[in-house]
């Protein structure tokens, strides 16, 4: 669905990528992990053309992201940021009306067709009771899912989400992640996250990656991706991987960082 060949990035001329390899699969939840400043954040801008790759080539459904307009990139793949910031005062519903825009025209104003979607787009993350409320008076969980409403809007096949449970309390981390499973299950979306908080993800992902050392260092299931060698040498962490047999998922147990001894 969307494949990555061969991207290297840099930032005046210091490399935050190089040579990496991927392809998100339909239908899938997918984790890139890596400790902070490893270049997660600009692959994901990479992945929507935010950024555009020093070398290398990004491709949704086989076609190049440089051969398509920033609309029609739009109409396809949807981007929850990492700050969720508003400082205007918009509604709810002002902000997941917002995720119609690259449906519209410059003078186009919003069709009953478009808010439908809207409706249908704030019914799926519960936030329809709020509507009409202005978005700066509610919790971090609340905006959150204000934010994947928007994206919901786009009417997408891709999800992108930067560290979504960053600054929630552990409540609103579940909840999210919760919401971002099901409409994966519910409405076919591909979900690409990307986090630096691997107990909580791994959770909720079908494969992850690990970044290290501006590469991709391992790539697979969860079972496959996070051995304790490949903790220790991404996240200097000593740690292991076992089954949840509540929550029947993965789950990570630290046992402590690598410099305690």
């Amino acid at each position: 669905m969307l494949t990555v060949e061969g991207i290297s990035f840099s930032y005046r001329e210091k490399p935050v990528l190089q040579d990496v390899d991927l392809e998100v699969r339909k239908g899938e939840i997918i984790g890139i992990l890596g400790p902070n400043g490893c270049g997660k954040t600009t692959l994901l801008k990479l992945l929507n053309r935010n950024l555009r790759p020093q070398k290398g080539r990004v491709l949704m459904e086989g076609v190049d992201l440089e051969e398509m307009s920033k609309r029609k990139i739009a109409r396809q793949i949807a981007v929850v940021p990492q700050s969720n910031e508003i400082r205007f005062a918009f509604t709810v519903r002002d902000i997941v009306t917002m995720g119609r825009m690259p449906f519209l025209s410059q003078f186009q104003g919003e069709s009953h067709d478009d808010m439908r979607i809207v409706e249908e787009a704030m019914e799926k993350t519960s936030i329809k009771e709020f509507a009409d409320r202005l978005i700066s008076n509610m919790s971090g969980g609340e905006r959150q899912r204000v934010i994947i409403a928007r994206a919901l809007a786009q009417r997408p096949e891709i999800i992108l989400l930067d560290e979504p449970t960053l600054h929630l309390d552990i409540n609103h981390q579940f909840e999210v992640l919760d919401l971002v499973k099901r409409l994966s299950q519910e409405e076919g979306l591909t979900v690409v996250i990307v986090s630096h908080d691997l107990p909580m993800v791994v959770k909720y992902c079908d494969r992850m990656v690990l970044i290290h050392d501006h590469r991709i260092h391992a790539l697979g299931t969860p079972q496959e991706v996070l051995t304790p060698d490949n903790m220790r040498a991404v996240f200097n962490i000593d740690a292991v991987l076992e089954h949840d047999t509540v929550l029947n998922a993965p789950a990570v147990k630290i046992i402590g960082s690598c410099n305690r001894r």
